[in-house]
């Protein structure tokens, strides 16, 4: 009962499967490979002579950038440059063989913004050498004006009589120190001029308080005031107070001791006058030495001109006059397109027999991949089924097999009631 089922699990298993193997179907014959000699033919002299003017500009970069730089160091990283940018040119244009119509522009479009971007690098340091007379000559006006406002800036900052410029706020780079400067005799002359005033007003007060006192005592002592008084003419008793007024008025007053603090004053201020004299002679030297020495220091400072000098000094030769403008933006064009010439001259050319040719091979390798996608997902269809029709005879087989054991136990059973009936019926007719 059991062998025809252990057969179609033996066939499952894949030990004796009657069914076919599919059949795969027809693989296309590769198309043979391209020749790229057409398209190399094009392509390598644009990417030589990109090469060959990157690794001259690198080279003249390096010699600008660090002056005394030995040639042999130069020719090196020009080569190593000129080698990178040929690579890279040489991938811009063989990436994008095999591509027609617009799919091969839309390949080109973001290549040639490469290009470009590649070709600014190379064309600024040739561009530096052309108008290499230009750039210089305009480097040294700069630095000359530079200097001149600078030095200007220090004088106006720092003025030789010593006066105190820390209140300009255009003054706050400007500051040096020097010693010896004469600020503080400034100072201690305007107190003492000050204290001069003072006493000044003080004297002036006093001398005007006694000329009242002395027109008082002269109109009141005055002969037409006179009166008879025992044997002749005489003086008033207003006079006589007037009189004792005037002396009490001298003798209380300080203004003896102000002059003589005037006079103390002024010579002071005499001998600080001289100071100021010989001091700001010898300060005056010392400021002018000093901005001597920044502007020296600053001028040595300004010996090595570096890519970006160049590059403002060439923006102010070409927009300074309108042919200068036009040469640079001339070269400019001229040499970036020296270096997308690979890329445009692929553009313009149009596909060749080789992009033909790779695109047939392209699109023939990708129809393969697809058809063996194809037969991989039947293969594991029929797979599935196999395994699908192989659990399907197993659970049969199983069914059976249980079947069979539960008529083996029914039909013991029976056995043994019949065994246990007729014992029973023995028994009862032996009684």
């Amino acid at each position: 009962m059991s062998g025809e089922p252990r057969q179609l699990t033996d066939e499952a298993n894949g030990t004796a499967d009657p069914r076919p193997a599919p059949e795969s179907p027809a693989t296309p014959s590769t198309p043979p490979s391209p020749s790229p000699s057409s398209s190399g033919a094009n392509s390598g002299a644009g990417s030589s002579d990109s090469a060959l003017l990157g690794g001259a500009s690198m080279a003249m970069a390096i010699s600008t950038i660090r002056e005394g730089t030995p040639v042999a160091v130069a020719v090196v990283v020009g080569v190593v440059w000129a080698w990178i940018v040929l690579a890279l040119d040489s991938w811009l244009v063989s990436s994008t063989h095999g591509y027609t119509g617009g799919r091969a522009v839309r390949m080109l479009v973001p290549r040639l913004f490469l290009s470009v971007v590649l070709g600014l690098t190379i064309a600024e340091p040739l561009l530096f050498q052309i108008f290499d007379r230009e750039i210089r000559q305009e480097m040294a006006v700069t630095r000359e004006r530079d200097l001149a406002d600078f030095r200007g800036s220090l004088t106006a900052c720092n003025p030789l009589d010593g006066k105190d410029t820390t209140s300009r706020a255009e003054c706050g780079d400007f500051h040096l120190t020097v010693k010896g400067a004469p600020a503080s005799i400034r100072e201690d002359i305007a107190d003492n001029t000050t204290a001069v005033a003072s006493l000044d007003q003080q004297i002036k007060t006093y001398n005007d308080a006694l000329d009242k006192k002395l027109a008082t005592e002269r109109r009141e002592c005055a002969k037409d005031r006179w009166i008879w008084r025992g044997n002749g003419w005489d003086t008033t008793e207003t006079c006589e107070r007037a009189r004792a007024d005037t002396s009490a008025y001298k003798q209380t007053s300080k203004v003896a001791e102000y002059e003589a603090k005037r006079a103390e004053l002024v010579a002071k201020g005499n001998v600080l006058s001289e100071q100021l004299i010989n001091t700001g002679a010898a300060y005056r030297t010392d400021v002018k030495k000093a901005i001597d020495a920044k502007v020296d220091e600053r001028e040595k400072s300004q010996q090595h001109d570096g890519l970006l000098l160049r590059a403002e000094a060439l923006s102010t030769v070409a927009w300074s006059d309108g042919f200068a403008l036009f040469m640079m933006f001339l070269l400019h064009a001229v040499l970036l397109l020296v270096d997308a010439m690979p890329v445009l001259a692929k553009l313009m050319s149009g596909p060749s027999e080789y992009d033909r040719r790779l695109g047939e091979r392209r699109e023939a390798n990708q129809r393969i991949h697809l058809e063996d996608q194809d037969v991989q997902r039947k293969v594991a269809a029929i797979d599935h089924e196999v395994r699908r029709y192989a659990a399907e005879v197993r659970a049969e087989e199983d069914k059976a097999r249980l079947g069979h054991a539960r008529y083996k136990a029914r039909a013991e059973h029976a056995r043994m009631v019949r065994e246990e009936l007729d014992a029973r019926t023995a028994r009862l007719l032996g009684e």
